[in-house]
């Protein structure tokens, strides 16, 4: 990792909207949340990852944001986290760097992000952390990486419905099921519980808030996995999608 001089940021916003979620992070932490800042910023001249490239709202809108889930879930917990169509690694990256013990697979269905993860991890000096390129539909079966994980998170842009049958697979028995939502989406929430009872799950719980200091909505569904997901879920490469339960 090249030495970053924190001076050289404007670090003050960060810091603050960390302390109101009660997170405080060391030296290093931060060095590496601004390695991990100057590497989107470098990786998005040649590719993809991001529409949001200003730093005050890198620090906000993918890492606050990211570590918001603290209000959902104890993550300080030695626990295994899974992190569903994770694109540039929010929120799987900046919850592994403010919670090192976390055990972390992020999965992406481009190679080319993929590729930018494994440096991000490399040159962080990231353990216990790896990306994995495929389909969520291909990796929830048996024998791979299905109902390994204390906690699955997701990010994506995706109704309930379709993301709880790309997820819940993943879940241990016990675990949990969190998706990040930025609307206030009751329908979707209630079109969605039909789904998430024949996957094996329960809706426990939404937290509503706003990032802080910010006019920025953003409601987390706690799917708790009270049972196995039938073997037949989840169905074939983007019929979740097409056809939702």
């Amino acid at each position: 990792m090249d030495k970053i001089n924190l001076e050289q940021y404007h670090l003050n916003f960060f810091l603050k909207d960390l302390e109101e979620i009660n997170i405080s992070l060391s030296e290093k932490q931060l060095i590496q949340f601004m390695s991990y800042y100057e590497l989107l910023i470098e990786w998005n001249q040649v590719m993809n990852l991001t529409a949001i490239t200003d730093f005050d709202e890198v620090m906000k809108k993918h890492f606050i944001d990211s570590l918001s889930l603290v209000k959902a879930y104890d993550v300080s917990k030695t626990v295994s986290l899974i992190d569903i169509g994770t694109g540039a690694g929010f929120p799987g990256i900046p919850l592994k760097i403010a919670f090192p013990d976390l055990d972390v697979t992020l999965l992406d269905s481009l190679n080319k992000r993929v590729n930018f993860l494994n440096t991000v991890i490399d040159q962080l000096g990231l353990e216990k952390i790896q990306a994995i390129h495929g389909r969520a539909e291909d990796f929830a079966k048996k024998g791979k990486l299905r109902e390994q994980y204390d906690v699955c998170v997701s990010r994506a842009v995706a109704n309930l419905s379709t993301l709880s049958e790309y997820c819940l697979p993943y879940v241990k028995i016990g675990g949990y099921f969190i998706s990040y939502k930025s609307e206030k989406i009751e329908e979707e929430k209630k079109e969605a519980e039909h789904a998430i009872s024949v996957l094996g799950g329960k809706i426990e719980n939404q937290i509503a808030f706003m990032i802080p200091n910010s006019d920025i909505y953003r409601s987390l569904f706690i799917v708790r996995k009270e049972k196995e997901t039938p073997a037949k879920y989840p169905r074939k490469a983007g019929t979740a999608a097409k056809e939702p339960l």
